[in-house]
């Protein structure tokens, strides 16, 4: 039973979408599916669409005594096993405080909990505060979410390096997933040109297939329904690409690669750029792979195919 972070330091990369596809990939399978909406934004509650949902996440926070959480779980709009701990506005107060032992409190009121579920999925705020450290101190695993633009792949850089002193300090079990890019246009050379970038910077990191842009995606969130139950031109690729990614985060633990090893250095050098109109060749560039602490991006904890 992997329970999975997912963020991001760059907020509207789609890291809600992705933590909603994921779990739209398990309800397929009649898996039973846990999402954890860390979140203040509550995107991902909202779409859930939850049955009397009293108690908060920020409510098993400030409790936090060990199972506490089951208190507060609830059935989802979504119904066969998708179940929520719901997210409110008023949790963004717990993300500018942090006292010492705070990022353990999920981990323990997810204890005797999350075992009965066939995976878990948080969704972690935009930002390293208190409740990101607590989504990464109670996962094993946590997927970065990114999207092909020059400051989410900077912000996708800044995660992987929060994940990795989260893993030194806190979370010896946490690992590297890996990094899903969503919203790809295929048809914009920008969008090849940093996906490319992000491949030869992180190799067997990045994850395959992306996660397309596809109207049907907002579409069905919009209806509170998986993107799986939303039938429309295109959205089977996308749904692929959630089967493929579930398939990889339930993966055995040991097909998963070592911790991470040293901090990642923010991608941004003047030399990376954008691709010219008259480019011959999108990967002609050669971009290298940037680490600081002693480490390589090799040594990091793969739990992905390369691409």
């Amino acid at each position: 039973m992997p329970i999975v972070a997912v963020t991001s330091l760059k907020g509207g990369v789609g890291k809600s979408t992705i933590t909603l596809g994921l779990a739209g990939a398990a309800w397929e399978l009649g898996l039973r599916v846990l999402v954890v909406d860390l979140d203040p934004q509550a995107n991902s509650t909202a779409t859930l669409d939850p049955v009397d949902a009293r108690l908060s996440v920020g409510d098993v926070l400030a409790d936090a005594r060990p199972g506490i959480a089951a208190d507060a779980i609830v059935a989802s709009g979504w119904g066969r096993g998708v179940e929520l701990l719901a997210s409110e506005q008023a949790l963004e107060h717990r993300n500018a405080r942090e006292t010492h032992g705070s990022s353990h409190r999920l981990r323990v009121a997810l204890d005797g909990v999350a075992d009965r579920y066939d995976v878990v999925l948080v969704d972690c705020p935009p930002s390293l505060g208190e409740l990101t450290r607590n989504g990464l101190a109670a996962a094993q695993r946590a997927l970065i979410v990114t999207e092909p633009g020059f400051f989410a792949l900077q912000g996708a850089a800044q995660a992987l390096e929060a994940v990795a002193v989260v893993r030194d300090t806190t979370n010896l079990a946490l690992r590297a997933a890996g990094i899903v890019v969503n919203r790809l246009r295929p048809s914009l050379r920008e969008h090849v040109f940093r996906l490319d970038e992000l491949r030869r910077t992180y190799g067997g990191l990045v994850l395959d297939p992306p996660v397309l842009e596809r109207a049907a995606v907002a579409q069905a969130q919009g209806a509170c329904v998986p993107v799986q139950a939303w039938r429309s031109p295109g959205i089977g690729e996308v749904i692929d690409a959630f089967d493929d990614l579930l398939d990889e985060l339930l993966a055995p633990a040991d097909h998963a690669g070592p911790a991470l090893a040293g901090g990642v250095r923010p991608l941004g050098s003047p030399s990376l750029g954008s691709p010219s109109v008259g480019s011959p060749s999108l990967g002609a560039q050669s971009l290298g792979t940037r680490v600081v602490g002693g480490g390589s991006v090799d040594a990091v904890a793969v739990g992905g195919r390369s691409s």
